[in-house]
């Protein structure tokens, strides 16, 4: 069961089956480069954000380059199966379920004994049945604000 309350706007963020943009400028690795408000479908694993300024229901996101401050970072990333949408409950469950099992490898410490937090991005029924969108994607946020990769954090 989540613990933190600070992040409240961000519990039940979900991704709108919008099409990608061409996404903000990135350098050969696919960092990016610099701050751009672009379509949420453009996040990556290894992007960073301000998650703390969004809504429940999102369309676009300010990325942000990695090493400016900014509050999230994209750690996980999976794919969902099937034809038919599985409802709000049973896609954010699973969204939840799926971060809740990457943030410990992702930032070398329990969630229950880390001082961060996180949030899964699923697909609303639009951009699950107009748009194909399967993704889910793990955020991990920090309140305070961070400079780099959260990535090791292990707090």
């Amino acid at each position: 069961m989540r613990r933190r309350v600070a992040l409240s706007i961000a519990v039940s963020v979900a991704l709108l089956g919008a099409c990608a943009p061409d996404g903000p400028a990135r350098d050969e690795s696919g960092a990016v480069t610099e701050a751009a408000t672009q379509g949420v479908t453009a996040l990556k694993v290894g992007d960073c954000l301000n998650a703390m300024e969004l809504d429940e229901v999102i369309s676009d996101v300010p990325f942000i380059p990695c090493d400016q401050e900014h509050d999230s970072e994209v750690f996980a990333s999976k794919q969902l199966d099937g034809d038919t949408y599985p409802g709000d409950d049973a896609i954010g469950a699973t969204a939840d379920e799926f971060c809740y099992g990457e943030f410990e490898p992702f930032v070398g410490v329990s969630y229950e004994d880390s001082a961060l937090d996180y949030v899964p991005l699923y697909p609303l029924e639009e951009g699950w049945t107009t748009g194909g969108d399967r993704e889910v994607l793990c955020l991990v946020i920090d309140p305070d604000g961070v400079t780099g990769t959260l990535a090791g954090a292990g707090r």
